[in-house]
């Protein structure tokens, strides 16, 4: 997928008139892109709506508008993209009882061999970025990617059924995609137009 470019970035008074709009139309965006899976797991797939509205949320909340300070934090944000052949998401892990949390988050250690996309009867193991947990802690966000291979595109393309396994032995769920995200995720990855779009949608509020 293509990266967010200088060229995408809104100047600050400009996003200044139009950011409580673009706020609403990522929020909308998003409805397609996020999953529940089970009760303590969600994701976010990325693409370059959420990653433009990332990268332009810190720009305007941290005051950068040096060139070259852009530059390196469009770097940073345009790591959460898909490279070719791949789906990314954002996973967090959601826990709401204060008084467990440090223990429901001590089993969820080693998270990071035991989440996979499903996709007919391919399973495709996901691949988490390194340094955020370890065999003691485990952050609440994760980064994760999930490789597609050309049968498994083509099996994609053909409308095979897809959903997102976690087999931890301290929590087990499987959950299908929503016809909305799997038309969303799948759509992109196939035809990254349709990135691009959505792009222009969060940005310009384009049609």
């Amino acid at each position: 997928m293509r990266p967010i470019g200088l060229d995408d970035i809104l100047g600050r008074e400009r996003y200044a008139q139009t950011r409580e709009a673009a706020r609403r139309r990522v929020i909308e965006h998003k409805r397609a892109r996020r999953m529940a899976v089970g009760d303590r797991l969600s994701l976010v797939f990325e693409d370059r709506a959420t990653v433009w509205y990332q990268t332009q949320e810190m720009l305007w909340v941290e005051h950068v508008t040096d060139l070259d300070a852009i530059r390196e934090e469009l770097g940073v944000y345009n790591a959460l993209l898909p490279a070719d052949a791949e789906i990314a998401a954002t996973l967090m892990i959601e826990l709401r009882d204060q008084e467990r949390m440090r223990e429901d988050f001590r089993r969820l250690l080693g998270l990071d061999r035991h989440v996979a996309l499903r996709v007919g009867d391919r399973r495709i193991a996901a691949e988490f970025e390194g340094g955020r947990q370890t065999d003691e802690k485990i952050s609440a966000v994760q980064y994760v990617r999930f490789p597609i291979a050309p049968d498994v595109r083509s099996a994609l393309a053909g409308g095979a059924p897809v959903s997102v396994e976690v087999d931890h032995p301290n929590y087990r769920v499987s959950v299908a995609l929503s016809d909305a995200v799997r038309a969303s995720v799948v759509g992109e990855l196939l035809d990254e137009e349709r990135a691009n779009a959505a792009l222009r949608r969060v940005r310009d509020g384009a049609p």
